[in-house]
């Protein structure tokens, strides 16, 4: 990787395993690199977002045992030794004060120190209750994109096998369940077909809805890198705000929020009508869908976009219709490499499956897909959401690898593999987040298992769903690293979990890339891993025999048998073979294959057949060909109106991930915008007299919040942003619970809000 110019350095805040960049002294305060040489360096993976970051922790052994004292980034793993400003704080996480160290349980309306024995003797009791009085579909699991596979596999193995519910959930339905459904509506299979390698290829970089700057720096720097190397490669950017990202882009469509379907369908338009559609190629690979059929024609494909003319986009999206002609040109000019870029800007909308089908629709048409430098890629919010849930089939109406719980002959496979009678499979689909989550306020579920999320805060609507977990009615158990959360505050039981190195097993990130979190020192006071609070769980409940397993290389044995065959195959990634490498891309389904860069090419993606007579084969449906969608645009759900006026978007910062609960521990981070303020452009706050610093009251329909207003001009008049980490300012009291109707997405992005001062 060449170096960036000092003047780029400024606006990138990565640094590598030796330290700070070149002429980055500026940060040196701000990363605190400990000081303390190791003893020895463990290999394992960052703890933050999709990106999967290789990383070494650092660990001295003392007479009071093992502490980790420093962290570097991995040179052999795809972040090539850099890491993010989090990334370099990572360790600080573990000796943090907030760290949970022994179970609690509520007791006269407190949370009390209890043993583990009087913990789960309390958790196993109530579950059995509710599961003998009501029947298993009264009990759920909510997981995480952070937790390991084997934790995520064992508790969809419990609940579903051993209890007999699909209740089982979690936070990716919040943040990747749209990219889930475009790829699986597109192209039969779930998760990018590309590699972060294709970021030194491509000529074209089409992001929308995502900041990825800030959100996902270390490939934003990736992508600087391609263009320093190629100054002809183009960067387009469709978001409402000026974001960092949009600032370093060579044109920037600042819509208005919810109307970029209009400017993709016209991009298509444009490319169709300019003769820039690789035609041979969709005779070849594609069909043509409208609604939920695939039995329309390429002519009836042109006709659909007709309507779809740049001026008409531009009237729908307050773009320029030049620009988006400017946009299309660029995307399927003939011989240039194009890649587009998206996340929670498109995932967390009601419109979410299909504005994921209009961006594949791009590079379908132009044929620009399984090359390098040319795919649609999703990137992902949480560190281990494809693999450990999307692929390992950890959402209510998925099982693992592809399968379908509605689905028979997929039931009875996984009935098969566990080991139980033909039927034992539930064939209802569980309950997705908003919904299960309304099922605990009517008290059709009684009790909830969560582990390693904060719903309490992240959950939009929040204020609904905080009653329901806090009513008396319900019983809520919490496994957590950290206390309090805005979630282990409600809850009945609070269960220590181990943390990030202080237990072992998989992570899979954005590109399909599968790698070892190896453990480096042990969990403080009682904590343990989720791993064997759940096998403790299963053994009390009377399922020991389903979950035989020791450790959590026991469970990835079973995991490796579970995948084979199927359009995940990973089954030639031996834990042995996890340890030595720096990360492997499935499909691998043989201990010898180097892995999969790009699926469903001819002599790369193992699972195409080597005489298949064409280089593409979508073999993820059974005609092996991928939908070209006809989608419409449609306005959010909620629009701006007389009594709210304005459209609230919520988001990210650099410096902080998620609900703050790890960055929020570290001092350095903390004292860096953790603090939730309402921006808005200086046109609203001079229409209502507001001045930077001032208080104001924001509601919405479903609550409201004070903040302080800060005055920013990157974003368009008529919106408010606000990021979502502040525990103490819960942003998402005021977002909407509606949901895109197939992927059961929330649409966090867009909400009608009125803004009204309290005082300067």
């Amino acid at each position: 990787m060449s170096m960036l110019t000092r003047r780029k350095l400024l606006h990138l805040p990565v640094v590598t395993s030796a330290g700070v960049l070149a002429g980055q002294a500026e940060w040196m305060p701000l990363l605190g690199f400990v000081p303390q040489e190791p003893d020895r360096w463990v290999k394992t993976v960052c703890r933050y977002c999709g990106t999967g970051c290789g990383v070494y922790v650092g660990v001295r052994t003392a007479p009071a045992g093992a502490r980790a004292v420093a962290i570097k980034g991995d040179p052999q793993n795809h972040n090539r030794g850099f890491l993010c400003v989090k990334g370099a704080k990572l360790i600080e996480i573990l000796d943090a004060p907030s760290r949970l160290k022994h179970p609690l349980i509520r007791k006269d309306g407190r949370l009390v120190r209890a043993s583990w024995q009087e913990a789960m003797e309390l958790v196993a009791a109530r579950f059995r209750e509710a599961i003998s009085r009501h029947g298993p579909d009264s009990v759920a699991f909510y997981g995480s994109g952070q937790a390991l596979t084997e934790e995520t596999y064992v508790a969809n193995k419990l609940f579903r096998a051993g209890i007999g519910t699909n209740n089982v959930d979690g936070n990716p339905r919040l943040c990747m369940a749209s990219a889930a459904g475009g790829y699986t509506t597109a192209f039969g299979k779930d998760e990018p077909m590309g590699c972060y390698e294709d970021l030194d290829h491509a000529d074209v970089f089409l992001i929308v809805g995502s900041n990825m700057a800030e959100a996902h720096p270390v490939l934003w720097m990736r992508i600087l890198n391609r263009k320093e190397k190629n100054p002809a490669a183009k960067i387009i950017v469709i978001d409402p705000r000026r974001t960092r990202t949009a600032a370093w882009a060579d044109l920037h469509l600042a819509c208005r929020p919810g109307m970029d379907l209009s400017i993709l369908n016209a991009m298509a338009h444009v490319i169709v009508k300019e003769g820039l559609a690789d035609e041979e190629f969709l005779r070849k690979h594609a069909v043509f869908g409208q609604g939920t059929e695939t039995n329309r024609t390429w002519e009836d494909y042109r006709r659909f976009l007709e309507a779809y003319t740049p001026e008409r986009a531009a009237a729908d999206s307050g773009c320029r219709a030049e620009d988006i002609v400017t946009a299309a040109r660029w995307f399927g000019a003939r011989g240039r490499e194009a890649m587009s870029l998206w996340t929670m800007g498109v995932n967390q909308r009601t419109q979410g499956v299909w504005l994921n089908n209009l961006i594949m629709n791009l590079s379908l048409i132009t044929g620009k897909i399984g090359r390098p430098g040319s795919t649609p890629f999703s990137l992902t919010g949480q560190p281990n959401a494809c693999g450990g849930v999307r692929d390992g089939g950890a959402l209510a109406h998925l099982l693992p690898y592809g399968r379908l719980v509605a689905n028979p002959q997929h039931r009875a496979e996984m009935e098969k593999l566990w080991g139980l009678p033909p039927g034992r499979l539930s064939p209802n689909p569980g309950l997705s987040a908003v919904d299960l989550f309304q099922a605990l306020e009517s008290g059709e579920v009684k009790c909830l298992y969560v582990m390693c999320t904060n719903p309490g805060q992240s959950l939009p609507n929040a204020n609904r769903y905080r009653k329901a977990m806090a009513s008396p009615d319900t019983f809520l158990v919490v496994a957590d690293a950290f206390h309090p959360t805005r979630t282990t505050e409600l809850a009945d039981v609070v269960l220590p979990a181990a943390l990030w190195v202080e237990k072992e097993g998989v992570y899979g990130c954005s590109e399909r890339r599968y790698q070892l979190l190896e453990k480096a020192v042990d969990p403080p006071g009682e904590a343990r891993p989720d791993l064997e609070i759940l096998l403790e769980l299963g053994r009390r409940l009377g399922h020991e025999n389903l979950l035989p397993f020791r450790n959590a290389a026991d469970v990835w044995e079973e995991i490796l048998r579970v995948c084979r065959g199927t359009a995940y195959d990973f089954s030639g990634m031996t834990r042995e073979r996890l340890r030595e490498a720096h990360g492997l891309l499935w499909p691998l389904p043989a201990q010898g294959h180097p892995g999969t860069k790009r699926r469903y090419v001819r002599g790369e993606d193992p699972l195409v057949p080597p005489d298949h007579p064409e280089p593409i084969l979508f073999y993820g449906r059974p005609d092996g060909r991928a939908v070209v969608w006809m989608r419409d645009q449609k306005a959010p759900n909620e629009q701006a109106d007389t009594e709210y006026p304005l459209i609230l978007n919520t988001g990210r910062v650099l410096e902080h991930w998620h609900t703050a609960t790890m960055t929020g521990s570290v001092p350095s981070l903390k004292a860096t915008r953790l603090e939730a303020v309402a921006e808005m452009h200086p046109a609203d706050m001079k229409r209502l007299g507001l001045a930077d610093g001032d208080t104001v009251r924001i509601s919405s329909r479903r609550g409201s919040r004070e903040l302080t207003v800060k005055e920013n001009e990157n974003g368009r008049e008529g919106s408010v942003f606000i990021h979502f980490h502040d525990p103490g300012r819960l942003v998402n009291e005021l977002t909407i619970d509606a949901y895109d109707p197939v992927s059961r997405e929330p649409e966090f992005k867009i909400a009608a809000v009125k803004v009204e001062k309290v005082a300067r």
